[in-house]
């Protein structure tokens, strides 16, 4: 297996301008990797991971030298709430401009941005416009009715009598008062119909793209925006609030990302993008994606990616495994590392634009409660700490399982799941027809094998996945998309050790027909092919 060096773009005021007519915007030449700053590592020994910690780590991150390939590649970070907040995950927010003091300061912020921004990796941050915390001032001046806080979240003099999306207590009583609170008592949710909330959460957002300059956000909840009686959810009042403060945001910084958490059905997600956000997670596709893994039976998949593919603009979609709210998915694969890898190519060859949940590129397991998915970062096999601290405990205790899935006993393993993750997303880089390419499904003899062409411009590349545990050599692809005659393959990515490739015969009106590249095609097995004249 041989893998050109790639260069990291570097990331400045030039390169997030908006893409123009026609083309993809910078992020679809991104793999964005999620940390949770708390867990990620510590780098002054209170038990608790820190802002510095990720500047520490960041050489395994992308060291910024185009001539390496033995760091993760990684382009973009996106991190989890960093502001001041009530509880330990930062969800419910107490003060917008300021750094938990547990993570460091606003210096310590501007040093992570330059140092990430030297490697080539843009860097978004969790912006939850929401709600806040009920320890908000915000909320406490509310409570008590102060001007102008009391209309600044949602209040009924009586009860409304209905319940929230999932059947849970959304109205909470407050000396013979109600307020809406969507996820609990302790998040009330910000009345943004009200004119001064917005006009305060765009200074917000000024303040996070200008004064410390991230390159976008991560908008949590966003679904849950503005409620309209009893309907909570994806109302038209949301999506035009979100396209207003998405305008906002590109009038502050001219091709800054939006990104938003919408965890409903495609066809309620697709009508935000591209007006009301730039890029929506797809969690039916990310379902589908390890559902497919876990069934070896790429149907799912491959459905979800043409639904995906239909609903979108072109590319416009943010694909994931699992996130800091889902069971981790080497969890969901029980510990199963070919299958872990074959989960990493679907979501690394396949359009959209990837993200990865911290340590899933290491195999990292963890099941809910949400502590126990966020736990800290397995840098070591050290049983206490796994080198996360030199505090003699960390936050939180290491996760219950796969504890000998770390950064160090993988980072020199040519066969490991992370030198999988290194080596797809290094391709992926390099390859035009990764990032911003076109996807057409190839039909297969075998039902357990998943193939499709990514194409851009003069780049065609084929890629084939054996879902199953067993080897096959009936598993001939069908490509009727139109190739060019005398087409030459060649293997990119997966040609086991002293195997020759296979030549396909393109037919005259350039379609192949029976093309197996390898007579026989190992189990979990992902190949690359480039198919030139």
């Amino acid at each position: 297996m041989s893998l050109l060096s790639v260069s990291s773009p570097q990331v400045h005021a030039s390169t997030l301008q908006p893409a123009p007519s026609g083309e993809m915007p910078w992020w679809n030449d991104r793999v964005f990797y999620e940390i949770f700053v708390r867990s990620f590592y510590d780098s002054d020994g209170d038990g608790v991971g820190d802002l510095r910690g990720i500047i520490e780590k960041l050489d395994y991150l992308n060291d910024g030298d185009p001539a390496t390939t033995d760091d993760l590649g990684i382009t973009g970070l996106w991190l989890m709430p960093v502001q001041d907040a009530t509880r330990y995950h930062g969800y419910d927010v107490d003060d917008y401009r300021t750094i938990n003091e547990q993570y460091g300061t606003a210096a310590d912020f501007r040093a992570l941005i330059e140092a990430a921004h030297a490697r080539g990796i843009a860097v978004i941050v969790d912006l939850v416009l929401n709600h806040t915390s009920y320890l908000h001032p915000w909320f406490q001046a509310s409570l008590r009715g102060e001007s102008p806080y009391a209309d600044w979240y949602v209040w009924r003099d009586e009860d409304p009598g209905f319940r929230g999306p999932d059947n849970q207590q959304v109205w909470h009583q407050y000396e013979g008062r109600y307020y809406y609170g969507v996820f609990w008592s302790g998040m009330p949710d910000l009345n943004l119909t009200n004119p001064d909330v917005t006009t305060e959460l765009y200074d917000i957002a000024r303040y996070w793209l200008e004064d410390l300059g991230v390159d976008g956000f991560r908008l949590d909840a966003v679904k849950h925006y503005v409620e309209d009686g009893a309907q909570q959810e994806n109302t038209p009042a949301t999506l035009e609030w979100a396209a207003a403060f998405n305008r906002h945001v590109q009038s502050v910084r001219p091709g800054a990302l939006t990104i938003g958490e919408i965890w409903s059905s495609s066809f309620d997600v697709a009508p935000y993008v591209p007006d009301s956000v730039d890029l929506a997670f797809e969690f039916d596709l990310a379902t589908a994606m390890v559902s497919s893994v876990q069934g070896r039976n790429p149907g799912g998949v491959q459905s979800l990616t043409e639904r995906a593919e239909r609903l979108y603009p072109a590319g416009q979609y943010a694909t994931f495994l699992t996130n800091h709210d889902q069971n981790r998915v080497m969890s969901d694969l029980r510990g199963d590392i070919p299958s872990a890898k074959v989960a990493a190519s679907l979501l690394l060859l396949s359009p959209g634009v990837p993200f990865l949940y911290y340590g899933e590129e290491i195999g990292m397991m963890g099941t809910k409660p949400d502590e126990r998915i966020r736990t800290p970062m397995q840098w070591t096999n050290q049983r206490t700490t796994a080198s996360f601290t030199i505090a003699d405990q960390p936050w939180q205790p290491l996760s219950d399982e796969g504890l000998d899935f770390s950064v160090a006993a993988q980072t020199n393993d040519s066969d490991s799941l992370l030198s999988h993750y290194r080596a797809l997303i290094h391709l992926r880089s390099e390859h035009p027809a990764l990032r911003r390419g076109a996807w057409v499904a190839v039909s297969s003899a075998n039902r357990r094998v998943y193939a499709f062409l990514r194409q851009y411009e003069s780049e065609t590349l084929l890629v084939v996945i054996n879902m199953d545990r067993r080897p096959t050599d009936d598993y001939a692809l069908s490509i009727s998309d139109g190739l060019p005659i005398g087409v030459t393959a060649e293997a990119l990515y997966g040609l086991p050790p002293r195997t020759s490739l296979a030549q396909p015969s393109v037919n005259a009106d350039g379609s192949i027909a029976a093309y197996s590249p390898l007579r026989e095609l190992p189990p979990y097995t992902t190949l690359v092919i480039r198919l030139s004249r």
